[in-house]
């Protein structure tokens, strides 16, 4: 099962579309998931419409209607492997351990907030996943977006893709 992992798309605040690259890669897989920070409801109908499966959540920076059509946490189980979204996990340090702590019937964590790519195991083997953004880099040097596949109850190509910004 492939899958696409974006947040913090911020459109159109930050990007007038989302990159025409990430719009391509929607086609290529069977999951789409989306760690928050829509902040228009176009982006979110975009996705829905391009994606064969979107498991989504809000972001601090969504309003009222992106909060009644997506949940705060989301849960989905995906090539034999049990993932969360969320958009918010706190500050970096200690983050493995608090993840854990809050998700222990969960084997990948996909969250956004920050915009800087993360990949970490936290002791027990959660597996920490954050896409960065495709539109908004935060002193970081590209636009970024992740794809994987989950099969067999684990994770494979995991690839942290950079866009031209």
């Amino acid at each position: 099962m492939r899958l696409l992992l974006t947040s913090d798309t911020h459109v159109p605040a930050r990007a007038k579309r989302l990159p025409e690259e990430l719009l391509t890669a929607l086609g290529a897989v069977d999951v789409v998931i989306h760690a928050g920070d829509w902040t228009d409801e176009a982006t979110l109908d975009l996705l829905e419409s391009r994606s064969r499966r979107l498991v989504a959540v809000y972001g601090n920076n969504d309003g009222p209607a992106l909060r009644r059509r997506l949940p705060e946490i989301a849960r989905a189980e995906l090539g034999g492997l049990r993932f969360a979204v969320v958009h918010e996990t706190g500050p970096a340090p200690g983050r493995e351990r608090r993840c854990a702590a809050l998700f222990p019937d969960t084997d990948v964590l996909v969250f956004g907030h920050s915009h800087i790519p993360w990949d970490s195991t936290a002791p027990g083997g959660l597996r920490l996943l954050n896409p960065g953004s495709p539109t908004d880099r935060r002193r970081r040097p590209h636009h970024t977006y992740l794809t994987l596949t989950a099969e067999g109850g684990a994770l494979h190509d995991v690839v942290l893709h950079r866009l031209p910004g």
